[in-house]
């Protein structure tokens, strides 16, 4: 135990009386809230995961030195607080956007997020204090921790934004290394390795060296699937096509103005045709079977409401001639009246084969929780649509069209009933800057890659445009910031992953048993602090 900050925690000094009791001293409270920013430092982009052990050192030697569970949880929240607060710093642009309306909002954006989020770090800690400090405290804190990152999916329409296991996501080959367990136990898995890693090395000298021979062990379990993995199409399977994936670079202010719609409208034909011209000369000269050619346009990239204009359609098949199929972000209106944020799918031809509604939609973006006493949503907001779905589109593998942000959703992003051959996914992160959060949103597509087994197809408005393979290996960007065209052969998709076949329940099962070895440990090892 840390006797300084077990003696700031316990200290029976006289308050100001319009100070709850139970509130830490302003000085700890702070201290908390300054790990939990340093351990934001390991979130995507810098993916420093080195300083998670420091940090989370810090908020357990506050737990050990709290009253009770009470003053437990307020070190939880204050840790929360600042982790969130720094790692959702990026959400004060999409404001700025807007700050003629809403300047004084501006200073409330991350904040106002992490206060919501941070109860997410109180539960565990207060909880933990139901095992002795130690391995134990450590493991039911760390199994406690990942639960309610998994309950984080039922907040309004979910925010599991962040969890710690995308930390190791990497770019490069050591990323491509270190996610490949996620093909087996998800990223909340990855979540909970990582918490117990942070939590129980700096117990001592024998959890620091089981520390290391974890992390050691992990990086060849993930070089060996990296490597080795079985890939290639079935016989019974459709060709994987060539995917043409235009990034418009269009800034968010400029999209909103409509200042010159039909600017950004032939900015996009004419991506389209310098793209599909070079995919079917690539289609051409390759050996093999024919590879059908894909376009995709970002969320909204459409200037309007694409379903509605037969025009535009018959346009866009003649900028795309030799395609099979393109896929475009677009604002639909449902038969209920309702708008929804879409994809719409288009035959060679421009006709309409099929129309995906965004179903996650952004909390106080897309839709506006009822307990928000002023509308800040524009327009009243969205409608969500059905969920996952898979298009059967003529001469195309199946695909699983994603719209945004529900792509972060573990375990919730294809029709499993309906296994796709590969996913799109539309993005516009162009609210959010040159900052972490595109990034961060980034991360988390390679991350469904790995866990579905499946490649993935991402075209951002802004960037970053990508294709991932099934292992979620980056086969070519459009970084950040340009104007361009992306042209890949996708790769193929591998057999059904572990995770892919039984999902969410891998990750609550590792809780429970983690969980349930803290609060029983002297019965199932022969080891106490």
């Amino acid at each position: 135990m840390n006797a300084p900050i077990a003696d700031t925690l316990s200290s029976k000094a006289k308050r100001p009386r319009f100070l709850p009791r139970l509130l830490p001293r302003a000085g700890a409270f702070l201290k908390l809230a300054a790990s939990g920013a340093v351990a934001a430092l390991a979130f995507p982009p810098a993916h420093l995961v080195f300083v998670l052990p420091f940090a989370f050192l810090m908020l357990m030697r506050a737990i050990d030195g709290a009253r009770d569970m009470r003053q437990a949880a307020w070190a939880g929240f204050a840790f929360g607080l600042g982790l969130h607060t720094a790692g959702l710093y990026w959400l004060t642009n999409a404001i700025l956007i807007r700050a003629s309306e809403f300047w004084w909002f501006v200073p409330l954006a991350a904040p106002g997020c992490a206060v919501i989020l941070a109860p997410f770090a109180a539960v565990p800690a207060a909880l933990s204090r139901l095992a002795p400090s130690g391995w134990r405290r450590g493991a039911l804190f760390a199994g406690v921790w990942t639960l309610c990152d998994m309950g984080r999916a039922f907040l309004f329409s979910g925010f599991t934004w962040n969890p710690l296991g995308s930390d190791w996501a990497f770019h490069g080959f050591l990323g491509d290394v270190m996610i490949q367990l996620a093909a087996w136990i998800g990223v909340d898995g990855l979540t909970l390795l990582t918490v117990l890693l942070a939590v129980l090395m700096p117990l001592g000298r024998r959890e620091a060296l089981l520390g290391v021979a974890v992390l050691f062990l992990w990086g060849v379990v993930g070089a060996w699937r990296f490597e080795t993995v079985a890939s290639g199409v079935k016989a019974d399977e459709r060709v994987s096509p060539i995917v043409v994936l235009a990034q418009g670079n269009v800034a968010e202010k400029e999209k909103i103005d409509r200042a010159d719609v039909r600017t950004v409208f032939e900015r996009y034909l004419r991506l389209t045709s310098e793209g599909v011209n070079a995919a079917v000369a690539e289609a051409a000269s390759a050996q093999g079977p024919a590879r059908p050619v894909v376009y995709v346009w970002p969320e909204t990239a459409f200037p309007g409401v694409l379903e509605e204009e037969p025009v535009a359609r018959s346009m866009i098949a003649r900028a795309a001639t030799g395609a099979a199929a393109g896929m475009i972000g677009s604002l639909r209106q449902a038969s209920d009246g309702h708008w929804r944020n879409s994809v719409i799918a288009l035959d060679d031809s421009g006709a309409v084969k099929g129309a995906y509604d965004k179903a996650r939609l952004v909390p106080f973006g897309e839709y506006q929780p009822a307990f928000i006493p002023l509308q800040i949503v524009p327009g009243g907001g969205m409608t969500p649509g059905p969920g996952p779905v898979t298009w059967r589109l003529p001469g195309l593998a199946p695909v699983g069209p994603l719209v945004c942000y529900e792509v972060i959703f573990s375990g919730h992003v294809v029709d499993r009933r309906h296994r796709p051959d590969w996913i799109v996914n539309v993005t516009n992160d162009a609210w959010y800057g040159d900052s972490a959060g595109p990034r961060q949103h980034l991360a988390a597509v390679r991350m469904r890659a790995v866990e579905e087994g499946l490649p993935v197809a991402r075209a951002a408005n802004t960037g970053v445009s990508i294709v991932y393979d099934a292992r979620g290996h980056d086969m070519g960007r459009l970084e950040w910031g340009r104007e361009g065209v992306l042209v890949r052969a996708l790769p193929p998709a591998l057999p059904p992953p572990f995770f892919a076949r039984f999902g969410q329940e891998i990750p609550l099962v590792l809780c429970v048993l983690t969980i349930v070895v803290a609060v029983l440990g002297r019965r199932f090892l022969p080891i106490s602090r």
